[in-house]
């Protein structure tokens, strides 16, 4: 087996033939203990379900620093877990290691603002501009960090809301690879 580096750069193991690299797609909030990890499993499941889980790794991250290493907050894990979704998640800041992700999803135009300033292209979207219904005035995911529960529920439907979108979006990119 031969090494080669992609036009991505990305380095790919190589055989007789190219084999094909996984989608990277990272979701973005601020402190990456609410929405983003919410939004990671969602997906991960979408995924699942779609029969392509192994064709796209899902990442999370936050433009901060303030949780890493803590796990999702509890009423993020408490509403994942009621809608059968699963809450393992681990905080982490946006790093090198984010960089790579072929989508960045952030949550609000802040987080778009903060991707932005490091020149990562066209990469970046709001998560809720996969969402048909959402309107151009309420494109920001909302933060439920200091409300309810039903803050993190309407938070859960929201996201739930873009995932159709999100997936048409991976089909169309990977059937174009």
């Amino acid at each position: 087996m031969a090494r080669q580096r992609g036009v991505s750069g990305r380095l790919h193991i190589c055989a007789r033939y190219w084999v094909s690299e996984q989608l990277h797609v990272c979701f973005v909030c601020t402190g990456n203990i609410c929405r983003s990890p919410m939004a990671q499993n969602i997906f991960r499941a979408a995924l699942d379900e779609a029969g392509l889980a192994g064709r796209v790794r899902v990442s999370s991250c936050g433009t901060s620093g303030w949780h890493t290493g803590e796990p999702a907050d509890n009423r993020t894990r408490t509403e994942l877990l009621a809608h059968g979704y699963s809450d393992a998640h681990v905080a982490e800041q946006f790093s090198p290691t984010h960089f790579d992700a072929d989508l960045l999803v952030a949550m609000d135009a802040g987080h778009v603002r903060d991707l932005e300033r490091k020149r990562l292209g066209n990469r970046v979207r709001l998560l809720r501009t996969f969402d048909p219904t959402a309107g151009p005035d309420s494109l920001d995911v909302s933060d439920p960090y200091y409300g309810t529960s039903e803050d993190f529920a309407a938070t859960r439907e929201q996201i739930e809301a873009a995932v159709p979108g999100l997936l048409a979006w991976v089909h169309a990119t990977l059937d174009g690879a």
